[in-house]
């Protein structure tokens, strides 16, 4: 491999990619919040971004010893000494938030060059146990965890619950300020995300919005996609816990963006859902074999993973949520009400979110989006 520092483009700061360590450089800068994961290739939506190692903004940070610290040795005591450990906090542990938080966590042990600690909070707080054990640290509050930490993320359930753990009694932005971050992934609708970018950045601090494209799996394995937008500097610092978590992302501009996009991804989802789920159905009912279905899906030009994946559980009758049913109808509201805002007609969707609200009234909400089927068969 190649010993070279390769230069990348940036408004915001120099960014480097690093091969390998130069092996006569001493020293190097390297910011707190500067993290190397190993070995990334990373697909996003500017040429910049395909990134072998990471990205490293260059500014005054304390010295560390690049040559030494790269081969996992602990180098001079000074150096460790004066080596900033970034803290993350990530608020809210659910299906999503669980996942993630556990990759930070676990890629914090790995990582050699510069290290970083998690602390985790969550309004069920013994939800929070299995990663403490995991080596996370435990939050009493989301104002704790903002203002303990150099970067907050926060994974809310809905627009509610991201507004009262932002700004409510005990709210991050009480603990946010000057050289803070905060990163909201929760999926909510564009004036929630304006709102809480509002409150964040008049405590002093940045704001990203960075809701994902994916379900547990994809959390659990690195494979999210996010959809950020807002702070440009703050997604050049992040973008190395991003790539920990995710297998793409995207910048996409001004707060709002974002949350539109992902909303308009979760309508096409939930419509496809619902599609295939009648579909399954009146084929088994003029006597068809569903397996066979899925089959011929799967070799033509509409095939789609998300079919693949769900369609056996489905007829199997396995809805262990993965995405619960109740956010996905969550996601169609919102999307239809985004659809009313600009007076375009949505009757696909619409339709779909009727099938979600019917599922969810029969005591499926908490299952995965999949059980929609259950309202078909009704």
């Amino acid at each position: 491999m190649a010993k070279a520092l390769l230069p990348l483009r940036s408004s915001c700061s120099p960014l480097f990619s690093f091969c390998s360590p130069p092996p006569a450089a001493p020293s190097l800068r390297i910011p707190s919040f500067a993290l190397l994961p190993p070995l990334l290739h990373v697909r996003h939506h500017h040429p910049e971004v395909l990134v072998h190692h990471c990205f490293l903004p260059l500014r005054s940070f304390p010295r560390l010893p690049l040559h030494r610290r790269a081969h996992g040795t602990r180098g001079s005591s000074d150096a460790v000494k004066n080596e900033k450990v970034l803290s993350i906090g990530f608020l809210g542990l659910g299906i999503m938030g669980t996942a993630m938080a556990r990759n930070l966590i676990k890629s914090g042990c790995q990582w050699t060059l510069c290290s970083h600690d998690v602390m985790v909070w969550n309004r069920t707080a013994n939800k929070c146990e299995v990663l403490v054990s995991e080596g996370a640290k435990l939050g009493s509050s989301p104002e704790q965890v903002a203002g303990s930490c150099d970067i907050t993320f926060a994974m809310l359930a809905d627009p509610t619950a991201a507004k009262e753990v932002a700004w409510g009694k005990g709210g991050a932005v009480f603990g946010l300020g000057p050289e803070k971050g905060y990163v909201d992934v929760s999926t909510v609708d564009e004036e929630t995300s304006k709102a809480i970018s509002e409150r964040v950045k008049s405590s002093g601090a940045l704001y990203l919005e960075a809701p994902v494209s994916g379900s547990k799996k994809p959390a659990e394995e690195g494979k999210l996609i996010f959809l950020t937008a807002g702070d440009k500097l703050l997604y050049e610092r992040v973008c190395p816990l991003l790539n920990v978590m995710g297998k793409s992302r995207f910048y996409l501009g001004e707060v709002g963006n974002g949350a539109t996009m992902k909303l308009i991804v979760n309508m096409l989802m939930g419509s496809m859902m619902a599609s295939l789920s009648e579909g399954l159905v009146l084929g088994s009912k003029v006597g068809l074999d569903p397996r066979t279905i899925i089959e011929v899906i799967s070799e033509g030009a509409i095939s789609a993973p998300m079919f693949s994946l769900k369609g056996p559980t489905m007829l199997k009758g396995d809805y262990e949520p993965a995405f619960p049913l109740k956010h996905q109808q969550k996601d169609l509201h919102l999307a239809l009400a985004l659809a009313e805002k600009v007076a375009q007609s949505t009757p696909v969707a619409a339709a779909a979110n009727e099938l979600y609200k019917l599922a969810k009234s029969t005591g499926l909400g908490d299952k995965d989006f999949s059980a929609v089927i259950e309202a078909v068969k009704s």
